[in-house]
């Protein structure tokens, strides 16, 4: 791939660094291949690392191209990943967790992959999963920003910059709801569940290396109020400016007229 001719955008906003691609081919071809060289760097220098992965459509380029990475030592990759809906089962196709069991995990076999469990008591679920992800610290967060600016699924209503909750239950916003039925995950807005458990904020804004991807129309809104609005929970991804090492991979459908 010639960079040159697909990269159209290459700024920062804040501690962001924010790039524009041609299409969300290209974004998620690039955003893989920066993921998978930065693995490959760690493995060098550490025994072990862990990952956080988001399950979403939007992801679907940047997980093909990982899992099509030649060079990595998958079996020294703990996996986790950021939210599931409570109560749905563990094989159902819309569990976050079967989504990436699909998508990668299955295809590179990770040496630890720990799925979190919506069926589970909640407070039980909640106090073992945050156990896992607190044993030592997370080296990589792969995430993407929702329609309404939620990262995971910290909907702005239940967002919280300083949340001391690792996991937490949430009830989801309506337009969170909604993009999943436009996410083609659901077919209507009646069968999405109207609760779910997510890490928290500051549990994903921990990771050392933070890669956004967020391609599409549907996302230009939350791309423009990200790199625009005040830094606040009325927007969650506008968090992502303040950390300092997260890129933004985005497409010119949904990076539109976000300009600084």
């Amino acid at each position: 791939m010639n960079e040159a001719n697909s990269l159209i955008v290459d700024k920062t906003v804040d501690q962001l660094r924010v790039l524009v691609f041609k299409d969300r081919q290209t974004l998620g071809k690039t955003a893989g291949e920066a993921a998978a060289s930065q693995i490959k760097k760690l493995l060098q220098v550490k025994p072990s690392i862990r990952m956080i992965f988001a399950a979403a459509p939007s992801q679907n380029e940047f997980l093909d191209t990982l899992a099509n990475s030649e060079g990595i030592d998958w079996s020294r990759v703990t996996a986790f990943h950021m939210d599931e809906y409570i109560g749905l089962p563990l094989n159902a196709p819309q569990s976050f967790g079967k989504f990436l069991t699909d998508r990668l995990f299955s295809r590179v076999e990770p040496g630890e992959v720990h799925l979190i469990d919506g069926t589970a008591p909640i407070e039980t679920e909640c106090e073992r999963y945050s156990r896992l992800i607190t044993e030592a610290p997370i080296d990589i967060v792969c995430l993407g920003i929702g329609e309404n600016g939620h990262l995971a699924f910290n909907d702005p209503p239940v967002a919280d910059f300083n949340d001391t909750a690792v996991v937490k239950p949430v009830e989801l916003e309506h337009a969170c709801r909604q993009q999943q039925v436009n996410d083609k995950c659901f077919d209507r807005l009646e069968e999405v569940p109207t609760h779910a458990l997510t890490l928290t904020i500051p549990a994903l804004t921990a990771g050392a290396h933070l890669y956004c991807m967020v391609p599409g129309t549907t996302k230009r809104e939350a791309v423009l109020q990200t790199l625009n609005d005040a830094i606040s929970t009325a927007c969650p991804s506008t968090i992502l400016r303040l950390h300092p090492s997260c890129t933004l991979y985005t497409d010119t459908d949904s990076y539109g007229d976000a300009v600084i």
